[in-house]
């Protein structure tokens, strides 16, 4: 133990040593956050502008926005940067942060998601109780205990994972500091608390899973008996753009979580990560925008709107 060094910062792996292909790499990336921010943003202000739109729905959209906004501004500026700069380091206080930002987006992410699933089952299952159960402060109330359960479950995590030794190296074998690879660097025993831990969030990310599935297994059952094709369509243009966003999201983050773990730094690894951080919040907005008519047309409103305050 007294051979032991005490880190101060680490190595991010890069996706390539080539100079070119390390500004390639900053040009796409920088592409797809420039998406993601102004995706995200247009449907936030969309929603908050038509006030047609201030329902439980598109409230609970808007902090998924919020988090996904959260979420890519995280990660991606950091990895940006050093393509930028030919660097791969990233401080210890940096990464502590980066981790523990990056935990309370994703918790909030399964727990809202969870939300929309129950918010959609109630409006469609039992449409004359929904004004009632669904109230503003119902909403805000769940709204706020998503968001307080992934800050005290991302501090929990972190902290767990943080008060452990490194001495195996400093070299993470991702772009962003996450869990599972600073575990492979830690030269304690104590890390099997926290693998216990991630293994126990895996139990209740399933949970919320299976939740999300019975919901809609109730849904579809009530949108089948609707005799009018016109509300069986309405019906479906409003779940159908969170149940793609629902099998995105889990689909990425099973994907880099279960699949077998390797020692050695691989493009696995990176193109895994670029999956479930990256793909997600870029991609919902699309999502939304696209199968949502409420949205395109509050869309279609804020664009006109602004090009006549221009003029």
């Amino acid at each position: 133990m007294s051979n032991l060094t005490t880190v101060t910062d680490f190595l991010l792996l890069g996706f390539s040593d080539i100079r070119e292909l390390q500004i390639m790499h900053f040009v796409m990336f920088l592409v797809l956050y420039l998406a993601g921010l102004i995706g995200n943003l247009l449907i936030l202000s969309a929603i908050v502008l038509d006030h047609h739109l201030h329902t439980p729905m598109y409230f609970f959209l808007v902090n998924l926005s919020i988090i996904d906004l959260g979420s890519i501004s995280v990660t991606i500026p950091k990895s940006m940067v050093n393509s930028l700069m030919n660097t791969r380091v990233i401080s210890y206080p940096a990464c502590v942060t980066q981790v523990f930002l990056f935990l309370v987006f994703t918790a909030a992410d399964l727990a809202l998601l969870t939300i929309m699933a129950y918010d959609r089952q109630v409006a469609i299952c039992q449409p004359l109780h929904y004004e009632r159960v669904m109230n503003r402060r119902a909403c805000v109330q769940v709204a706020a205990s998503a968001w307080i359960t992934a800050i005290v479950y991302s501090a929990l995590h972190t902290g767990n994972t943080f008060r452990l030794p490194f001495c195996q190296s400093n070299v993470i074998n991702q772009f962003f500091c996450e869990i599972p690879q600073l575990l492979k660097l830690t030269c304690s025993d104590s890390y099997l608390s926290e693998v216990g831990a991630i293994a126990f969030s895996a139990f209740l990310g399933f949970h919320c899973f299976v939740f999300i599935i019975v919901s809609y297994f109730q849904i579809f059952k009530a949108v089948l008996r609707i005799p009018s094709e016109q509300g069986r369509h309405k019906a479906f243009s409003t779940c159908l753009p969170h149940l793609t966003v629902v099998s995105l999201f889990l689909s990425t983050g099973f994907f880099a979580y279960l699949k077998p773990a390797s020692s050695s730094a691989s493009g696995l690894d990176l193109m895994v990560g670029v999956l479930y951080s990256l793909l997600p919040p870029v991609i919902n907005p699309i999502i939304y925008s696209m199968r949502n008519k409420e949205i395109k047309a509050a869309l279609n409103k804020l664009i006109i709107w602004r090009f006549f305050l221009k003029n």
